[in-house]
């Protein structure tokens, strides 16, 4: 009784998390800064939140593993940074929905980087997914009825999903260290380096932070990444990975429906049947990666 409560309780917290994130894209939409220091704010600011939580919580740091793992550190981390500019950069270029689904392509090219760089062998299964998703991606491009309109976006969403397939791929290469002292880390190496790119490129001292750019930053850096982090990795370790997989699918999808609802943005019926293809099918080589 007192492991199903547990697992309710991590279902709500992971349920939360993907909510947030879902609703990120409106948040960037409505700040009206360069992408760069969007993710540099969001960056720094989540890194605060997160060295206060763990102070309040008393976390341990094992710093000879963090020494130990100090070059995946660091690569995760600076790749994260680079992720979050491309990934709202798509925003600025294209659709809500259609830089979402883009970005989910990301289990897409995990399964195929494992494959060409792991030599790791691709089942039937997994082949028809990855080639349903690319139709999918064909159709939520809207190539096929306006041409590559709006194609930069989609090929910064496509660039942050191969970002991100990798940091992933990289986490692997983290051992024994723990979801919130290596989240803390990236975050805090991807402020760093964000710091340091928009120190060399842009001017802050033109920049108009006003009254609803800070209370967007804010809310970008607490919300979207010091909570919604905290909630996803203390939830993730008493829950089933095919759980976690499913209930993953709740931000691209939340994503999408906010996007034509709040942002008015069109969507045709081809554009639709791409997106349930994409989701459809990461989500199909997920499950059936984690029951092999």
């Amino acid at each position: 009784m007192k492991q199903f409560g547990k697992q309710n309780s991590a279902q709500i917290k992971i349920i939360t998390a993907m909510v947030i994130f879902g609703t990120i894209g409106i948040v960037r939409k409505n700040i009206a800064l360069s992408s760069s220091v969007v993710a540099c704010a969001r960056a720094l600011i989540g890194t605060v939140f997160l060295l206060v939580i763990s102070s309040i919580r008393k976390d341990k740091i094992d710093c000879k593993l963090v020494k130990k793992h100090a070059l995946p550190l660091f690569l995760s981390g600076a790749l994260l940074g680079a992720n979050w500019i491309c990934l709202f950069e798509a925003y600025t270029y294209t659709t809500v929905a259609v830089a979402t689904i883009c970005y989910y392509m990301a289990p897409v090219f995990m399964i195929v980087f494992a494959a060409l760089l792991f030599r790791e062998n691709l089942s039937r299964m997994q082949v028809g997914c990855v080639m349903c998703a690319v139709l999918g991606m064909v159709l939520v491009s809207g190539v096929l009825e306006t041409g590559f309109t709006g194609f930069r976006g989609i090929a910064l969403g496509l660039i942050a999903a191969v970002m991100y397939a990798v940091i992933v791929l990289t986490n692997k290469k983290l051992g024994l260290l723990s979801g919130s002292t290596r989240t803390l880390f990236q975050l805090a190496i991807a402020a760093i380096t964000l710091l340091i790119y928009v120190g060399l490129t842009e001017n802050l001292a033109i920049t108009n932070f006003d009254k609803q750019t800070i209370v967007m930053l804010l809310i970008a850096g607490i919300l979207h990444t010091g909570i919604a982090y905290t909630l996803y990795f203390g939830s993730i370790q008493d829950l089933p990975a095919r759980t976690v997989a499913l209930l993953g699918y709740i931000d691209p999808v939340l994503a999408v429906v906010l996007s034509v609802v709040f942002l008015k943005e069109s969507m045709s019926v081809l554009n639709m049947i791409g997106i349930l293809l994409v989701i459809g099918a990461t989500m199909v080589s997920e499950i059936r990666q984690e029951t092999e």
